[in-house]
């Protein structure tokens, strides 16, 4: 084969040229492309496992996306200068990556398969990520794997009321909405936003534009894969066998449905437990003969019959596993303050999950620094979650943040954002924790609940409140009548996300939405589903919003006394040299003598932090001097910094010296300057004049005898 011989298919996606090039690079894999879009190219791979993984009750599905710096034509900063483990934005692509491919797998699929997407080339507007999504699911639609494909995947922005698909960096910086969304053919399966307070109807007309998009998208991929895909395995039956299947449904059934009726959380999982252990007690030895992993299977079917016990339940009785109907919200309580020595802290409690958001402020030089191959070099907000084992009643080793922590910390700072204070107004550095205490189910809501009270409880003068909820769903769907009946969840527990369909995390203020993510397990969600959720969820989050207005209404007045202090002054960006001074001499003597901190950063916006008022006090004294005009006729005490045979040269403000000639120092004769001054004096003097060359010539105002 000849090295040109590749096929190369083209459309049009937002305005610039997707380009899809097969058969060229990766041809070990199972199914590898290139992907160019505009100036940015990704090269994705999918491959999968030979053999299925023995002993595991989940999908082997990894999901990575590498950023090559070179692609944005950068070295890697650090000793090393090598790319190592990801960045915060890879990560998160990452998952952009894996939630729509997810559902799409086949039951019972056990074989490992890994999909990468490597960045080559970045062009800042066209989307690498958005290559990386599509590219995904070409790689796995043209591959002999397993995959109920394809999906396409689409930004969505919102300019002057109008949508725009993958918006340009300017178009980016415009919008009212960051909209990532992803779907097959027919129906949504993902979608992650950022707004800017956007009402629930404009979500909604947002994500079905981009649907409109992705039916496009989909299009295209299908001809890519009516000419070159592979024919995909067969994947063995995973289901229990009838005889398994039947006996334990006999046997389970009723108590099962007892033990979701039972709405006190520990009886009801010891009932659960004990109805397995019973059924696999009386049917393994019955089983085994034939097959050889009954205990396994009985506990497959048990759990089939939980799933429709706790489903049918909630579909027919619209109780649910604490008893709650399907719009109401666990009890919520939240206390401020609860740390005394920290900046700001917020505990956040919803049933059983709880949050403690913990504020640190700092100065914007403490800001973090991102090396990637995007845009942004600097964040100012910088929101952390961490999931400690002890939360949900386990003991595993501490690492480090994982992909859940990372996303989920990335939602709650998402959703906080557009309520922050301009950096002019509040020229801080932001961190929040978010620390999970205990959880079972929505603790990146609580997180986001949370974390607004304790930035409220720093005095953090934000413009609006924010809270969270997670929706949930249980469809069923009747193959006869083509007909499904659904039931919405406000406020979803463990056992409502573990069993359930959906889990829809919605945060916004009473204005609109700030942040969104949906992840399903089912083929995809329509539109009266979508649009019922958005209004439900609206409802909740109010809800909790007001139990949150009664512990704190509004930021404190003050920040605490243990953060520091930011005074910020504007100045022209052509006076900086003269604050910075000849190799910084003159601002660090400011920070030396006052023992404050000061940026200065490229518009001449100034910030001063201390912990001492007097020394900000101070500082802001010594700067404004700097600043100052020498004026004639004005009258200065100066210190005497310089002596020669004509005369003292005074420094009458910082940086700014005049001559006091010999002449001009006492009533009578001078011989010697040194008979009459020394260096370090400070003499009252008053400026006679400023010559062509803008030289100051001084007076002394009281001339000695």
């Amino acid at each position: 084969m000849k090295f040109t011989d590749y096929k190369t298919f083209r459309t049009a996606l937002g305005g610039r040229l997707l380009q899809v090039e097969a058969g060229k690079v990766m041809e070990q894999a199972n199914g590898g492309i290139t992907v160019r879009y505009g100036d940015t190219v990704v090269n994705v791979s999918a491959t999968m496992a030979k053999k299925p993984r023995e002993g595991i009750d989940f999908f082997p599905l990894s999901c990575e996306y590498e950023e090559k710096m070179y692609s944005a034509g950068k070295i890697p900063g650090g000793f090393i200068k090598r790319e190592s483990r990801p960045s915060e934005k890879a990560t998160l692509a990452a998952r952009l990556m894996d939630r729509p491919l997810r559902p799409l797998f086949p039951k019972g699929f056990k074989n490992d398969v890994q999909v990468i997407a490597t960045v080559l080339s970045v062009d800042y507007d066209a989307p690498p990520e958005i290559a990386a999504m599509i590219g995904s699911s070409i790689a796995l639609s043209i591959s002999d794997i397993p995959f109920d494909g394809p999906t396409g995947s689409v930004i969505v922005g919102q300019i002057d009321g109008r949508f725009v698909v993958n918006p340009t960096s300017d178009e980016k910086a415009e919008s009212r909405l960051n909209l990532t969304v992803s779907g097959t053919r027919e129906a949504i399966m993902m979608v992650e936003a950022g707004a800017n307070e956007v009402p629930e109807e404009t979500i909604l007309d947002a994500i079905l534009f981009g649907h409109e998009e992705i039916k496009k998208i989909i299009e295209f991929i299908d001809g890519i894969v009516a000419e070159i895909g592979k024919e995909k395995i067969v994947v063995p039956d995973a289901s229990v066998p009838a005889p398994i299947m039947e006996a334990v449904r006999g046997f389970a059934t009723e108590r099962l449905n007892a033990a979701v009726h039972n709405f006190n959380r520990a009886a009801q999982s010891a009932e659960i437990d004990a109805v397995y252990a019973e059924a696999k007690e009386q049917f393994t030895g019955q089983f085994e003969e034939e097959y050889p992993e009954a205990a396994k299977l009985i506990s497959e079917a048990a759990e089939t019959v939980l799933v429709e016990r706790f489903r049918s339940t909630i579909l027919n009785e619209g109780i649910r596993p604490d008893g709650r109907r399907t719009t109401e919200v666990r009890p919520v309580w939240a206390e401020t303050g609860f740390l005394p020595r920290t900046h700001g802290s917020a505990l956040f409690k919803r049933g059983e999950t709880q949050a403690l958001s913990v504020v640190t402020l700092g100065t914007l030089r403490e800001a973090q620094t991102i090396d990637g191959i995007g845009e942004e070099t600097m964040k100012r907000y910088m929101h952390q979650y961490n999931f400690p084992p002890y939360s949900v009643g386990e003991t595993r080793p501490l690492r480090s943040p994982g992909r859940r922590e990372i996303g989920h910390g990335a939602l709650a700072e998402r959703a906080l954002i557009p309520v922050l204070p301009e950096e002019d107004e509040f020229p801080y550095a932001i961190r929040v924790v978010s620390e999970i205490l205990s959880s079972n189910g929505s603790s990146s809501q609580a997180s986001v609940c949370g974390s607004c009270l304790s930035l409220m409880d720093a005095g953090v003068p934000i413009k609006a409140m924010v809270s969270g909820i997670a929706m949930g769903l249980v469809e069923e769907y009747n193959e006869a009548t083509g007909e499904s009946r659904i039931a919405i969840l406000s406020d979803i527990q463990g056992l409502e996300d573990h069993y359930g369909d959906m889990d829809f995390k919605v945060a916004g203020t009473e204005k609109g939405v700030t942040a969104v993510q949906m992840d399903i397990k089912v083929h995809g969600l329509s539109k009266d589903i979508l649009e019922k959720a958005l209004s439900q969820a609206r409802e909740g989050r109010l809800h909790i919003m007001n139990v949150m207005k009664e512990e704190l209404s509004e930021p404190r007045p003050d920040i605490s006394p243990y953060a520091p202090r930011i005074e910020s002054i504007q100045i022209d960006p052509e006076d900086i040299g003269t604050i910075v001074g000849k190799g910084g001499k003159t601002i660090n003597g400011i920070i030396a003598e006052t023992g404050v901190k000061i940026d200065i950063d490229d518009t001449g916006l100034i910030a001063i932090a201390s912990a001492d008022p007097e020394g900000m006090n101070r500082a802001i004294e010594m700067i404004e001097l700097l600043l100052k005009d020498v004026e004639v006729g004005e009258t200065y005490e100066g210190e005497v910094k310089r002596i020669m045979n004509f005369g003292a040269f005074i420094e009458v403000l910082p940086g700014k010296e005049g001559l006091l000639h010999i002449s001009k120092m006492a009533k009578h004769r001078v011989n010697k300057v040194e008979d009459i001054m020394n260096i370090g004096d400070r003499v009252e003097v008053k400026v006679d004049e400023i010559d062509g060359q803008n030289r100051i010539n001084l007076v002394r105002t009281h001339l000695p005898d």
